[in-house]
């Protein structure tokens, strides 16, 4: 039988070996948008299979180690992401499995995972229902002993601004002083017709669509992801967030809404942030409001925090690894 070259060859492995370029340490080294299914699981005990991106990485800290293990970290995530729902105990677990896989090389390991959490969101008033999509983001970080575990996500809102509404309402004052001069004496079905015509509205605040931004680091005790009870404790604090099918009467609800609903960017802000301090599930938290406003060219931002988790930047919360 022909032997070929091949066969009296081992495989290097260039990573391990020496390398004549420096070798200091590094923080993280790894992948990013690794395409992969995850199983996700609700408080009901539903599991939901949906498309995400990963990334998979460790620190690397050996001083004689040109690189990782990449394929290890790959093979480590695929086999336990497809057959593990995601949690606390299947992420701290699958972290572990990239440091026993980089032993002599890393002291530190983090997950990333990318997805969207579609939930089915009834109408205000009518029977109509409808799916967002939210984004979701799971990080955990393994440090010896020490594991974290971060939600990040985002609800999308309307705010009307409360100087704004106050200026309109000043405007129409005006005009019904216009329209109904003091000695001409008030009729009823006459003042009912004028609040109904354009000139009873002759002026309306201005309203924009905004966005919360959260990153909350959990409990490790969680037995399940608590996406869904987050994204409702935020929007049960703003009041409006965007609707999806929508009838008249839900359109007149949401403007009702968004009319006893005032808000800056400082009154959202501090909704959500006392909406996210009376969680128990909710170590600290960083969360954002950003108004995307329609009177100016910019933006309106405003950011609270619980405590100060490392890493944040204050201003974009996503400063560190």
């Amino acid at each position: 039988m022909q032997t070929t070259i091949e066969s009296h060859l081992s495989l290097r492995d260039v990573a391990s070996e020496s390398s004549a370029i420096s070798l200091r340490p590094l923080q993280w080294v790894g992948m990013e948008e690794i395409a992969v299914p995850v199983l996700l699981r609700s408080a009901d005990g539903r599991a939901l299979a949906t498309p995400a991106r990963v990334g998979a990485f460790v620190d690397l800290i050996a001083p004689d180690a040109r690189g990782i293990h990449m394929s290890r970290l790959y093979l480590a995530l695929s086999q336990t992401l497809s057959e593990q729902s995601l949690s606390a105990a299947s992420i701290q677990a699958l972290l572990g499995e990239f440091l026993r896989s980089h032993r002599d090389l890393s002291g530190r390991a983090m997950l990333r995972v990318r997805f969207d959490y579609l939930i089915e969101r009834k109408a205000m008033v009518s029977q109509n229902r409808g799916w967002r999509a939210y984004p979701v983001t799971i990080t955990g970080v393994l440090h010896g002993n020490c594991f974290t575990l971060e939600l990040a996500t985002e609800a999308v809102y309307s705010s009307t601004c409360p100087c704004s509404a106050a200026l309109s309402r000043q405007m129409i004052q005006a005009q019904f002083g216009v329209d109904f001069p003091a000695a001409s004496g008030l009729d009823r079905a006459q003042v009912l017709a004028w609040l109904g015509s354009e000139r009873g509205m002759v002026a309306t605040p201005h309203s924009q669509r905004s966005r919360l931004q959260v990153r909350a680091r959990l409990d490790q005790g969680i037995e399940y992801l608590p996406i869904v009870s987050i994204l409702d404790r935020i929007e049960d604090a703003l009041q409006t967030p965007v609707q999806t099918a929508v009838k008249r009467e839900d359109e007149q609800a949401f403007a009702r809404a968004n009319g006893a609903n005032l808000m800056f960017c400082e009154d959202a802000a501090r909704r959500a942030g006392d909406a996210l301090a009376t969680d128990p599930q909710i170590l600290d938290f960083w969360a954002r409001a950003t108004h995307e406003e329609s009177l100016h060219a910019h933006d309106a931002v405003a950011i609270v925090t619980k405590g100060v988790i490392a890493g944040f930047d204050g201003i974009t919360g996503w400063g560190g690894g």
